[in-house]
């Protein structure tokens, strides 16, 4: 298998990239078409597995060389142990999910560190189309109101308060725009939130 740049094909994907170390362990939670870990395969030295549900997407993904499984993530990670990986990521995916809460407390149980990234609902076209009493579409919202997947929507400053609710620290965060960085207003500015996660260490 080839190498593929991300950073033509996705720069979003490019710079979460950069978060996840080198030779890590790596678990890709709706994975879909396994781009990410391949790259990560062929460009860090990673080892890891990839889930996804979508039978085309898992088609897609085995045929880039990814080792997936196919589940419902719906139905948690009981098949890996604690601190199974490594990271685990999970991309554009948890606003997918019903149970956000017990699905994120599963992430970051098996993993030594998360990183999640959702569209960023105070994204401020969003804000614009709601003004216009209509539901926003853009990049990181393609679909429209009654055939999206997606059954969550959040801010940059929800999600915080979430991770706070669960017991994880955010190690960092960052608002892309265009698979950049923003540094002002991100909340307002950002169409992308990427957050960088682990567990709260337990006091003695």
């Amino acid at each position: 298998m080839k190498f593929e740049d991300l950073t033509t094909l996705r720069p979003d994907l490019a710079f979460i990239a950069d978060w996840v170390g080198e030779g890590s362990h790596v678990l890709d939670v709706g994975c879909g078409d396994g781009a990410m870990l391949r790259y990560l395969e062929t460009g860090k030295r990673c080892t890891g597995y990839g889930i996804e549900i979508a039978d085309d997407k898992v088609l897609e993904s085995t045929r880039r060389g990814i080792s997936v499984i196919q589940h419902d993530m719906e139905e948690g990670l009981d098949l890996f142990g604690d601190n199974a990986f490594d990271t685990v990521l999970c991309l554009s995916s948890l606003q997918m999910m019903l149970h956000v809460e017990a699905r994120l407390r599963d992430i970051v149980r098996v993993g030594a560190e998360a990183i999640v990234s959702f569209p960023n609902f105070a994204y401020w076209p969003h804000r614009v189309a709601l003004l216009k009493g209509r539901m926003p579409v853009s990049r990181t919202l393609p679909y429209q109101w009654f055939d999206t997947p997606n059954v969550r929507y959040a801010t940059i400053d929800d999600f915080k308060e979430l991770a706070e609710e669960c017991g994880l620290e955010v190690l960092e965060y960052v608002a892309l725009a265009e698979g950049k960085p923003v540094s002002f207003l991100p909340n307002l500015r950002g169409s992308l939130a990427v957050f960088r996660l682990k567990k709260k260490a337990k006091r003695a």
